[in-house]
């Protein structure tokens, strides 16, 4: 991107949101040589924006990461408003306009897969209102009812006279009306955009290197910065000796930021990278600095017979039937940190002068990051703005707006000069908030006739909530440790039915900051009592699918039967192929996965293939949720074969891909996507799947090599036969 730094700072503002696209063109007052085109371009409503050539922009409130929110919700808008969809393109508004118009996009924070399921209402209202505004214009044009005309295909027809005019003619009038007062949304039968597999609206500009992400931005006499903290979470910046690289090539300040790091400014991030690691730092562990790995395991186990425990759901008295039951079943599980290693590292440009503070920046909390900003700059949040960038992941990290902070806090101390800070692959495997590491200790009770009667399963480990958001616990406990096992509702209720059950968590939370991580607790979850539930059938001498199926609720039975039919569980596999299974229901879906694995005699494990079942009520984009699928699953394996971070004297020692893999190309499974919608409610795509694809891969492993594995990653454990 060039830009001439002749440019005054309105318009150079102006013509950079038109090459980055989504630094919301209609919120920047133009300059002079922009007013005219500006004039004729209208807003109809803070969803829709109509150019005189029918262009049709559609503004998205969430976050794009990769997971086609974007062209999803664009659909949700264009389905209502009756558009051209060849002539849709988006942009967004930023959180600081937001906040000026009392919120009209809402919230604006993309995670926990709600991007489509908690904004669709009101996103398709928007799309209605447009289009019965625009209606209204050309009815009061030609002075006839509303009710004899119709839109389609960005046209307005009058029924009676064949008369039309397009969106594009009629976008001055109908942006002057008074929106209406309610809309009638769509049957879904009527649908014509939603539930089809139209091609993602980025896909052009990715392919074609044209997309700017957050680490691509640049500004005029821009600086880079690159940052270095306490390797031990929790630790302080104790001293540096700046004189030692001030004079180094392209050097151009040392600064201090937080208490806890430290950070150098150059002209490239070449030259700030080689200062900062020929930089003497001496930093204050305190006794975190004493804390092993074992210390970490030792607290956790502790936790899993703890007398005290936060109650997540209950039913009957699981201990007093599983004490009397006539078999007992026993197995205790553990999960790693896992980081996030999203390929673009955490980054985030500011622009601070004691008047105006500004941020370019990749997020999935637009909202975050200008509070965030507002606060390191000391400035009021209305002289502070953020403006989105397309993200080069997320995965839940990019929900925290930790590095915006320490982006504002070093353009803070060089005033008037735009600072880019970009982290290190390093910094960023080191300082993540990772997925949290918990222990589960699961016990059953089978009665005479080996059914289940009885199940407590004990969870000890993190929560995300102490750690980031502490006024989010309710009475101390954190509710979303229970996701999976939640005893009701449409979030990530528990599916079977078990007359005496106790799902409860010690909560014991060691120094190495926890985060979201796609799927959050549903993944361990998942594994835990997915696992487990497979040991259950095997006491009871039934088959896993046919064991469950006894117990699931209709819906969580129906995808995982039809998962397992279209997987052919049950048939012949080739010599040495196994199927292992596994159900959940997350952010508002159900979901199941059946996978056919094979284990080489020198324990080599392949997994051939996952057959996956959704089912997210409606389905807005079939082509996106296969690939939210299958991109769930390289995620979800990739932890299951390799992740893992671990703690040596209170620091993660994993610091970069050679030492935290990640999966090949040649390890990927054929991924079959069986799409079950039955509809009446919107769940999500992007996270659910993720957490059945370890459980059955666990689970075919064991009919493979007859070895149970209780923790994770894979790749520290010997599967050969007899090994």
């Amino acid at each position: 991107m060039t830009i001439q730094t002749s440019l005054g700072r309105r318009s150079f503002l102006v013509k950079t949101a038109a090459v980055v696209g989504g630094l919301s063109l209609g919120f920047r007052i133009p300059a002079d040589d922009d007013a005219a085109e500006a004039a004729e371009i209208k807003e109809i409503n803070a969803w829709v924006v109509i150019h005189p050539d029918d262009k049709v922009v559609i503004r998205i409130a969430r976050s794009e990461m990769g997971q086609g929110t974007l062209t999803g919700l664009a659909q949700l808008v264009a389905e209502e408003l009756e558009c051209d969809w060849s002539k849709v393109t988006t942009e967004f508004p930023t959180p600081g306009e937001n906040l000026k118009r009392k919120r009209v996009w809402g919230e604006m924070g993309t995670g926990g897969s709600r991007g489509i399921r908690t904004s669709h209402q009101y996103v398709r209202e928007g799309g209605a209102a447009a289009r019965e505004m625009l209606i209204a214009a050309a009815a009061a044009e030609w002075k006839v009812p509303a009710s004899e005309c119709t839109a389609a295909n960005s046209v307005v027809t009058h029924t009676a006279s064949g008369r039309k005019l397009g969106y594009g003619q009629l976008a001055m009038a109908a942006a002057k009306l008074d929106p209406p007062n309610a809309v009638k949304l769509k049957d879904p039968k009527d649908w014509k955009l939603i539930g089809k597999p139209l091609k993602r609206l980025d896909t052009l500009d990715k392919l074609t290197g044209k997309q700017v992400y957050g680490i691509d931005m640049r500004l005029p006499g821009m600086l880079i910065a690159t940052i270095k903290a306490c390797p031990v979470h929790g630790g302080k910046l104790k001293s540096f000796d700046a004189a030692k690289v001030e004079k180094m090539p392209g050097v151009k300040k040392v600064v201090p930021v937080d208490g806890n790091a430290v950070a150098v400014v150059a002209d490239t991030y070449w030259n700030a990278h080689t200062a900062l690691a020929a930089l003497p730092v001496e930093w204050d562990a305190g006794k975190l600095g004493q804390v092993q790995q074992d210390d970490v395991t030792a607290m956790l186990k502790e936790g899993l017979d703890a007398n005290e425990a936060f109650i997540g759901n209950k039913a009957g008295d699981a201990k007093a039937t599983i004490a009397g039951a006539a078999k007992k079943v026993e197995a205790t599980y553990k999960f790693p940190w896992q980081a996030h290693a999203c390929m673009e590292p955490m980054n985030a440009t500011a622009l601070y002068t004691p008047e105006k503070c500004e941020v370019w920046c990749g997020t999935q909390n637009g909202e975050a990051a200008l509070a965030a900003a507002a606060e390191a700059a000391e400035l009021p949040v209305s002289k502070c703005e953020a403006y989105k960038l397309i993200l080069g992941g997320g995965f839940g990290r990019r929900g925290r707006a930790d590095y915006v902070r320490q982006a504002v806090l070093i353009a803070k101390q060089m005033p008037g000069t735009p600072v880019k800070m970009i982290w290190s692959r390093e910094e960023d495997m080191t300082q993540d908030s990772y997925h949290p590491t918990t222990m589960c200790k699961m016990t059953a009770g089978l009665d005479a006739e080996n059914k289940l009667v009885g199940l407590h399963v004990r969870i000890s480990g993190q929560s995300i909530l102490a750690a980031l958001s502490p006024q989010s616990l309710e009475n101390g406990m954190d509710s979303r440790v229970f996701q999976g096992f939640m005893p009701g509702g449409p979030e990530a209720a528990y599916g079977y039915t078990v007359p005496n059950l106790l799902i409860d968590h010690a909560m014991r939370n060691p120094h190495v900051t926890p985060g979201f991580w796609r799927g959050v607790n549903t993944n361990q979850n998942a594994i835990y009592m997915e696992c487990f539930m497979d040991e259950v059938a095997e006491a009871a001498g039934q088959d896993p699918l046919d064991f469950r199926l006894k117990m699931l609720k209709p819906k969580y039975a129906a995808v995982l039967k039809a998962t397992a039919d279209k997987a052919g569980y049950g048939k012949k596999l080739p010599d040495g192929h196994f199927h292992g299974l596994a159900q959940i229901m997350g952010y508002g879906s159900y979901v199941a996965g059946i996978a056919e694995i094979s284990v080489s005699n020198d324990g080599v494990l392949k997994v051939h293939k996952i057959t996956a079942g959704t089912d997210p009520g409606y389905g807005v984009n079939p082509w996106l949720i296969d690939r939210q699928v299958a991109g769930s699953f390289v995620y979800g394996l990739s932890a299951s074969l390799y992740g893992e971070i671990t703690i040596k004297d209170g620091a993660v020692e994993q610091t970069n891909f050679d030492s935290y893999n990640v999966m090949r190309m040649d390890e990927m499974p054929e991924v079959e996507t069986v799409l079950v919608p039955s509809g009446g409610f919107w769940g999500g795509v992007g996270e659910p799947t993720i957490a059945v694809a370890a459980p059955a891969v666990l689970n075919g492993i064991y009919k493979a090599t007859g070895k149970r594995i209780r923790e994770l990653p894979l790749m520290n454990h010997d599967l050969r036969k007899g090994a």
